[in-house]
C-alpha cells in the first residue's frame, strides 16, 4: 500500500491502524529551531478525539501524544519529527461479524479486491482514526504559519438542510469552539445539534459542510500548472475520509453568473493592490493573490448506520447486515480540526517553496 506521504518540502507520512497498537506520523522537512508548543498540538488533537460530546462516537480515547524524535528543549532540531498516539479503547470483537461481509459505502469491498486481504476491525487504514496523523502534522504547520501571520479557521456551516446564511466575514470565528457542533452561529448550532441527536435516535446518520478561511497569505503561493494552490487544497480535502465535494470561492454558484458579475476588480487600497470582491477565493491562476482564501468541503453521512441493511459477503451471497460498534451520527464537528490541519500543511508547503524562489 503506497501513497501514505503528503506534501513536498513539508511532508508527513502517516502510519498505523484503528485497532493496532498506535497511529502516528513522521513529519519531514520541518525547519529547525522552531518553537513547538506541545500543549497546542494536544489541544488540536483533543478537538478531533472521539467521545468528546453527546453527538460524537462514544469510543473513549485520550489521544495523548508521544514525541519520539525531532524536538529537543522545546524546539525542532531539523530531524524528522516522529509522534505516536496509542490506541487504548479498541473493541475489536464488535467487528467480528464483518470478517466476510462488505459494508455498504465502506472501503471493505475495494480494499479486499485490491489487496486480497483487509483489516476488518474498524477498517484498518481506511478508518478515520488515521486522521490523527493529519491533525498533528497540521498543528505543527499552524505553529509555523502563525509566526508568519497566517491564520486558518474552519467551522461547520451546514448539517443536513440547516445552513449558516451569514458570510464568514460577518461571523465571530472566535466562537467556533463554543458549542459541540463547532458552528460560530449559536442559534444555528442549537438547531444542528438537535437534528444530529434526532438522527442518532433513528439509528441513522447525516452529512454536512465545513467552511474554511485562510487569512494573511502573501501573494505568490502556488505552482502552475499542476500544483496550483487551489488544486493542492482540493486534493488535501478530498483525501479526508467521507469528503465528497470541494469548492473554492464562488464554487458551483459561478455557473449562474456572468463575467461582468464574477470578475474581481482591482483597486489600490492604502498603497496595496486588492480586489473589490473575492469570488476567486483568494486564488487566481493557481496562485494566491493576497485576499482571504476560503472554500467549502462537503461530507457525506457516516456509512455505518444502526439499521439493518442488505449486503453481500465474500462468496457473493446476499446477507442481512446488522451493524454494531461506535460511530459518529455526523462527522463534521470532529472534522473541523482535520480540515484546518490539511489546509495548514498545504499552505506551509507552498510557503516554503515560495521562500525557496525568493531573493
Amino acid at each position: 500500500m503506497g501513497a501514505n506521504t503528503f506534501g513536498k518540502l513539508f511532508a508527513i507520512t502517516s502510519f498505523g491502524e484503528s485497532h493496532g497498537e498506535a497511529v502516528g506520523v513522521v513529519i519531514d522537512g520541518c525547519p529547525a529551531n522552531v518553537e513547538i508548543n506541545i500543549a497546542f498540538i494536544q489541544n488540536e488533537l483533543d478537538r478531533r478525539r472521539p467521545g468528546q460530546s453527546s453527538i460524537t462516537t462514544q469510543r473513549k480515547e485520550l489521544d495523548k501524544i508521544e514525541v519520539l524524535s525531532g524536538i529537543f528543549d522545546g524546539r525542532t532540531t531539523g530531524a524528522p519529527i516522529a509522534i505516536i498516539v496509542r490506541n487504548e479503547n479498541q473493541k475489536s470483537s464488535d467487528y467480528n461479524h464483518l470478517k466476510d461481509v462488505f459494508r455498504p459505502s465502506h472501503a471493505d469491498f475495494t480494499y479486499d479486491k485490491k489487496y486480497g486481504h483487509r483489516d476488518y476491525r474498524g477498517g484498518g487504514r481506511s478508518s478515520a482514526r488515521e486522521t490523527v496523523a493529519r491533525v498533528i502534522g497540521g498543528a505543527v504547520a499552524k505553529l509555523i504559519l502563525k509566526e508568519a501571520g497566517i491564520l486558518i479557521n474552519a467551522y461547520v456551516s451546514q448539517v443536513g438542510n440547516i445552513k449558516v446564511a451569514t458570510p464568514y466575514s460577518k461571523l465571530d470565528l472566535s466562537k467556533i469552539d463554543s458549542n459541540n457542533v463547532r458552528c460560530p452561529d449559536g442559534d444555528i448550532a442549537k438547531r444542528m445539534e438537535t437534528l444530529i441527536k434526532d438522527i442518532r435516535k433513528q439509528g441513522d446518520t447525516i452529512g454536512g459542510k465545513i467552511s474554511c478561511v485562510i487569512k494573511g497569505c502573501v501573494v505568490g503561493l502556488g505552482e502552475p500548472a499542476f500544483d496550483k494552490l487551489h488544486a493542492d487544497l482540493g486534493k488535501a480535502m478530498l483525501s479526508i475520509n467521507a469528503v465528497k465535494g470541494f469548492e473554492i470561492g464562488s464554487g458551483f454558484e459561478a455557473v449562474e453568473m456572468k463575467g461582468s458579475e464574477h470578475n474581481d476588480l482591482f483597486v489600490n487600497k492604502d498603497g496595496q493592490i486588492k480586489t473589490t470582491t473575492n469570488y476567486s477565493g483568494g486564488v487566481q491562476g493557481g496562485i494566491s493573490n493576497g485576499m482571504d482564501i476560503y472554500f467549502n468541503v462537503a461530507f457525506k453521512p457516516t456509512a455505518t448506520i444502526m439499521q439493518k441493511q442488505a449486503s453481500i459477503n465474500k462468496k457473493g451471497e446476499t446477507v442481512e447486515l446488522d451493524a454494531k460498534g461506535r460511530h459518529d451520527p455526523c462527522v463534521v464537528p470532529r472534522a473541523v480540526p482535520i480540515v484546518e490541519g490539511m489546509a495548514a500543511m498545504v499552505i506551509l508547503d507552498h510557503l516554503l517553496r515560495f521562500k525557496a524562489y525568493s531573493k
